[in-house]
């Protein structure tokens, strides 16, 4: 890529089972001029689908609109049901700006791209993060709580009116959140144990608004079909809380129980950072730095 200014996107959709609405899901980001589909990966425990998309910002822009689109034409949700909170057909749409571009470029993206899907698909938008227009809608889980059943009657208070788009839950595909914010890292951890309670109280203990780690959420889900749970985490800021603290802090909760991890996975993409510097605490690495890494030196 000969690009100057590039912008990532990671789009969530409430669709991890039917590999043929996935597909039509995608389709917008292949062989597109100025856009690049990076990953995309389905859960169908929690029943979501998770782009990764990097682009120009224009190009970028109209690939997501047209996915969203396409996902409000095929999700329903009245007949959705997964492990993973959910309020909309296009539940997140997250713009991070990765090089020439800012912060407040890729709020005015979501801003733009928010007042377009409303007026398009009809569909209520919620902006959150660096692009909320209030302190109580920055977090995602604060506008979510309820999901789409509770959405119905919520998006009626004074205090969960949308920000663009209609004061009424798409009767299908629910209501959205963009916005823009720093990377994410989506990360998992595997537990011995089918006992959900087990999970859901470690993700308690290690998420902020537990008490536990800064820059972390966390809930618990059951994977059925291996007959195990898992502490499903966010990590808002990897350069400030270390992917290696939640594993560890995963581990030490997980004692009290008797229960160990048996692995654990990377949803997406993820920074070379992040990698590295969880590397670098379990080898006990000194004074070691990004300036090290080949790959890092040679993109440069």
């Amino acid at each position: 890529m000969s690009w100057t200014r590039i912008m990532e996107c990671v789009p969530n959709f409430s669709e991890g089972r039917d590999l043929q609405k996935i597909d039509q899901i995608v389709s917008p980001f292949r062989a597109r001029a100025g856009v690049k589909l990076l990953d995309y990966s389905n859960d169908e425990d929690h029943n979501r689908l998770v782009v990764t998309v990097v682009g120009e910002p224009d190009a970028l822009k109209e690939a997501v609109i047209e996915a969203i689109g396409i996902a409000v034409e095929l999700i329903d949700l009245n007949h959705h049901q997964g492990q993973h909170p959910r309020m909309g057909a296009a539940d997140v749409v997250p713009f991070i700006p990765i090089k020439g571009c800012t912060m407040e470029e890729a709020i005015a993206i979501s801003k733009e791209v928010g007042e377009r899907v409303a007026e398009a698909y009809k569909l209520p938008v919620f902006l959150y993060e660096k692009s909320a227009s209030a302190p109580h809608r920055e977090n995602l889980a604060a506008i979510r709580k309820g999901e789409f059943e509770g959405m119905a009657e919520k998006i009626h208070q004074p205090k969960w009116h949308p920000d663009f788009g209609p004061e009424e839950r798409h009767p299908t595909a629910g209501t959205v959140a963009i916005g823009a914010r720093m990377p994410l890292v989506a990360y998992n951890i595997n537990l011995n144990t089918p006992d959900l309670n087990i999970a859901q109280d470690i993700a308690k203990k290690i998420r902020f608004i537990g008490g536990g780690l800064r820059f972390c959420k966390a809930m618990g889900v059951e994977l059925k079909d291996r007959g195990i749970t898992q502490v499903s985490i966010n990590m808002t800021d990897y350069t400030r809380t270390a992917l290696y603290r939640a594993f560890e802090m995963v581990r030490f909760e997980a004692r009290r129980y008797g229960v160990s991890i048996v692995g654990s996975e990377i949803i997406g993409l993820v920074p070379m950072e992040a990698l590295i510097d969880t590397a670098s605490y379990y080898l006990g690495l000194e004074n070691f730095s990004m300036q090290q890494v080949l790959e890092a030196r040679i993109m440069e």
